[in-house]
């Protein structure tokens, strides 16, 4: 809290004070650490898994693999004609590229 100078009050809490309205219960403050604690463990662990960017990319090949499956699974026929397309492209593209 400033003054409309820059200055702050005397008396006025600065950057980093300590917060002097929480609980002053031993037992509340054990408890406030140990809730503090789990979150920061919490927050730890997600940014490690957002950071394991091998384990991120095995997830998204899982993930694209059982979309795959599943999808064979509901219509293999139009699954079937999509991958025969596909094949159909790609040797197009290769003979065209070797042609010109």
């Amino acid at each position: 809290m400033t003054a409309p100078d820059g200055h702050r009050p005397a008396g006025a809490p600065g950057p980093g004070a300590p917060d002097v309205g929480g609980p002053t219960d031993p037992d509340a403050i054990r408890a406030d650490i140990e809730r503090t604690r789990e979150q920061l463990g919490r927050t730890v662990d997600e940014l490690s898994h957002r950071l394991d960017v091998p384990s991120r990319a095995r997830e998204g090949v899982y993930r694209a693999r059982d979309t795959a499956v599943e999808t064979y699974r509901e219509s293999p026929p139009v699954v079937l004609g999509a991958v025969a397309a596909l094949v159909t492209l790609v040797v197009g593209l290769v003979i065209w590229r070797r042609k010109g």
